[in-house]
């Protein structure tokens, strides 16, 4: 409480006609005196002698649900804390619906502490979350489920840097890449003078194979690594790649370019050394091709389809010309690419090449708008009805490519010829199924159809 001093002006008004104008003037522009208070002692003082905290307003003074706390039997801000502490670790748990860390009676206890918009919303997130899986039209990407899985590790880990460096290398698309070339490996036509005895069945190097796999795979990890980092933010758009590492900043865009280059490196120098330069050479063209060629060609024009399958059918050419090279009269490039025996992998290539587009245009068919959004320029939904066409015009091109691998001594027979000249090669056509089979449809039941028609002198 505090004392005014009485105004002035309304004593002047009484007597205003003993003062002179100048006098009155000089009182009129006098200031009013200033308020006095009963103590001298400060609020602040005061305030702390009757029991009461500086601040005045503290965080429970704001607290909207004073009864919340009181139920919770915490205060209020701990238990506003341990609320949004529960609702934010609700999407981890949802993630591990089959990770039952906490007993249920203890869940139900907690859910039953929310607010009902706090569990509607709890278990709209948890029904999400178990059904995006099995919602999604393709197979969710393995890059982006390994940079899930990492971004769940301890920080500074193993485990985690291991998992972080894996998904860059699209692990699933290298094992396919890796199985091609092992395929068209194992197909070459040996000749019989690499057998190590006279009744072994002719073979290939097993080192040979060991550098061809270890060389491709490495490849296929730096090619793939480059496509990530030149397309993080268009990764972002699509709900399939949204997870991968570059767009979670898992590992920085210095430790993925070291990655590349030293797998690009490494890969092609292991072709080099441990198979030949022609393989090599395969190896860093399809580099080039999918890294500098595809990835920015999806965002300019539908010939990235057809750029992508060139690059799917290089690894079986690869294959091939590993084997080749071990049986080689000169071993260069010309001998190995278009020689004799090379008509079997371009074959080999050209099916691979057929295959990607009915499998490719049907998959990105479901997920077409995502396409769309990104950015990336597919026959898809640029133009559906080509898209339909092209499928169905290379799905009728790999009948005769299959049935070129299967007229003449392209492929690996039973005694290194080919699939129907093993049938007849050592005059009886038995041990293979094609030479069963044609004695079997032999009219005469002797197996002479099966020598005159499929025999060596036939082919």
């Amino acid at each position: 409480m505090s004392l005014r001093a009485p105004p002035v002006r309304s004593i002047l008004l009484q007597d205003a006609g003993s003062v002179c104008s100048k006098c009155l003037f000089k009182l009129s522009r006098s200031s009013m005196p200033r308020r006095q208070a009963f103590s001298n002692i400060s609020p602040s003082r005061l305030a702390v002698a009757v029991g009461k905290s500086k601040n005045s307003f503290n965080k429970n003074y704001f607290w909207p649900n004073v009864a919340l706390g009181d139920a919770t039997g915490r205060s209020a801000p701990w238990a506003r804390r341990e609320i949004q502490s529960s609702i934010g670790s609700g999407k981890a748990e949802t993630k591990e619906s089959g990770n039952n860390s906490r007993p249920s009676g203890a869940q139900d206890t907690l859910e039953e502490d929310l607010l009902p918009h706090r569990r509607r919303k709890r278990r709209k997130e948890a029904e999400a979350a178990e059904n995006s899986e099995k919602s999604y039209p393709i197979a969710l990407d393995a890059s982006a489920q390994l940079a899930d899985l990492s971004s769940q590790l301890p920080q500074r880990s193993l485990k985690r840097l291991f998992t972080t460096y894996l998904s860059l290398s699209k692990p699933r698309l290298s094992f396919l890449v890796v199985l091609t070339a092992t395929a068209a490996y194992s197909l070459y036509p040996v000749p019989g003078l690499l057998a190590p005895a006279a009744t072994a069945t002719p073979s290939l190097s097993t080192l040979t194979l060991f550098f061809l796999t270890s060389g491709t795979a490495l490849c296929s990890a730096s090619a793939n690594a480059f496509n990530m980092l030149m397309e993080p933010e268009h990764d972002a758009k699509m709900s399939r790649t949204r997870n991968r590492p570059l767009v979670r900043k898992l590992i920085s865009t210095r430790g993925a370019t070291i990655f590349a280059v030293a797998c690009g490196v490494f890969g092609t120098g292991a072709l080099y050394y441990g198979v030949n330069p022609t393989t090599a050479f395969l190896g860093f063209a399809n580099i080039v091709l999918y890294a500098g060629c595809y990835t920015p060609l999806k965002r300019m024009h539908v010939l990235n389809t057809w750029i992508g399958a060139i690059v799917g059918g290089i690894p079986p050419l690869m294959g091939w010309t590993a084997a080749a090279g071990q049986c080689a009269h000169d071993g260069d490039w010309k001998e190995l690419l278009f020689g004799e025996a090379s008509l079997g992998g371009w074959l080999c290539a050209a099916l691979l090449f057929a295959w990607q587009f009915p499998h490719f245009n049907s998959l990105s068919w479901s997920i077409r708008e995502e396409y769309k959004a990104a950015g990336y320029r597919m026959l898809a939904w640029v133009n559906p009805a080509l898209n339909g066409r092209v499928a169905l015009r290379y799905s009728f091109l790999m009948f005769p490519v299959c049935i070129g691998l299967c007229c003449r001594e392209w492929v690996d027979g039973l005694e290194g010829g080919g699939v129907l000249e093993g049938a007849g090669a050592e005059g009886d056509g038995e041990g293979t199924f094609l030479g069963e089979c044609l004695a079997f449809a032999d009219c005469d039941g002797d197996g002479d159809g099966a020598e005159e028609g499929v025999g060596g002198e036939g082919l």
